[in-house]
């Protein structure tokens, strides 16, 4: 979102030093506002696109038609998009979708294993939830599961976040890759082919293998927020039964009773719906002629309806599976806590 404002804020000048020099002030002033006067990052954002304008040689009453010319077509354009991947990331984690996914993983990886598992966990999570939403569900079982392997928390946190970083920057429904896309008019189907095919190669190298050598020069152990009094060390205890109506089980906390859970396949299969949807489109486009299966492939693959459709089966398959109803469905769809951020 900074390089949009960043982008709005000036026209490229005649000097390409101009505009750098504008580019660094802007960012500059931004950092400034935000970590030194806590000052909340939309206005920082705002008045550094400002800054950049005026350094750039843009007069004040272009820079002002031009950022709100840029910023209401790119609220236009992503806006509904944003609030639908909220909600279907709040759905994902009310149901206990996302615990499923994380538990399924974990649990049967061995401790050699586990810094890669956690980065297919943190890509997963990654693919319909935004960032922060992804980190704080994640962070007691990066703290849990670093404590229980007795593996340092840089080969297990790392990965995680690589994860997130790479599906939250690179990958579609996200706004920074949906941003890009609106502006450039770029194939959205080809660009979520493309960010995946370059998100997994990423995610190896500063996930897993980078975290292996971190974690020789920074040890940092796990604090022991989320422990209970059971062993400080060793293999995390695996007690899972399922009764139909409630799942034991050891990963989010040492030892919690949750209601019923949907089941890892028809999470994953929720979560993956929307990029299936929005590539179908992108085959379809290259392969398919012009007929009725390209044109229903056409309207339910574009960002839109693809992640309504998403929203809409999450309500059944996590909601349902959950036994949420419809006022646990409703409430979750409403809440402000998937707020969605840029």
């Amino acid at each position: 979102m900074t390089g949009f404002f960043l982008a709005q804020a000036a026209p490229p000048p005649t000097n390409g030093a101009q505009l750098v020099l504008a580019a660094l002030i802007g960012i500059a002033v931004i950092v400034v506002l935000i970590t030194r006067y806590s000052v909340h990052p939309f206005l920082s954002l705002t008045i550094g696109s400002l800054v950049t304008a005026a350094v750039a040689g843009q007069g004040l009453d272009a820079a002002i038609t031009s950022y709100s010319t840029g910023f209401g077509s790119t609220a236009a354009g992503v806006g509904t998009l944003i609030a639908l991947g909220a909600m279907f990331g709040k759905l994902l984690a009310d149901s206990g979708g996302a615990d499923q996914i994380v538990d399924t993983i974990v649990g049967r990886s061995s401790t050699r294993m586990l810094p890669w598992s956690m980065a297919l966990v943190g890509a997963i999570i990654g693919l319909p939830m935004f960032f922060e939403i992804g980190l704080v569900l994640l962070m007691p079982v990066i703290f849990l599961v670093s404590r229980r392997s007795g593996l340092s928390l840089m080969k297990i946190g790392i990965p995680a976040l690589a994860g997130l970083s790479a599906m939250h920057g690179l990958v579609p429904p996200h706004p920074g890759p949906l941003v890009a896309v609106t502006a450039l008019k770029a194939n959205l189907g080809l660009t979520l082919a493309l960010g995946v095919l370059v998100a997994i190669p990423t995610v190896i190298i500063a996930g897993p293998l980078f975290a292996k050598l971190a974690a020789r020069w920074v040890d940092v152990p796990a604090p022991h927020l989320f422990d209970t009094d059971a062993p400080a060390s060793g293999p995390a205890p695996r007690t899972e039964t399922e009764t139909g109506t409630t799942t034991v089980t050891a990963s989010r906390s040492e030892l919690t009773v949750q209601r019923t859970r949907p089941t890892f396949g028809v999470t994953l299969a929720t979560v993956l719906l929307p990029v299936v949807l929005m590539l179908a489109k992108a085959l379809a486009d290259i392969f398919l002629p012009m007929g009725p299966p390209k044109s229903v492939l056409d309207i339910i693959g574009t960002p839109l309806m693809a992640l309504l459709i998403a929203v809409v089966v999450a309500m059944f398959t996590l909601g349902g599976s959950a036994r949420m109803g419809r006022k646990g469905i409703a409430a979750s769809s409403r809440a402000r806590r998937s707020r969605a951020s840029c």
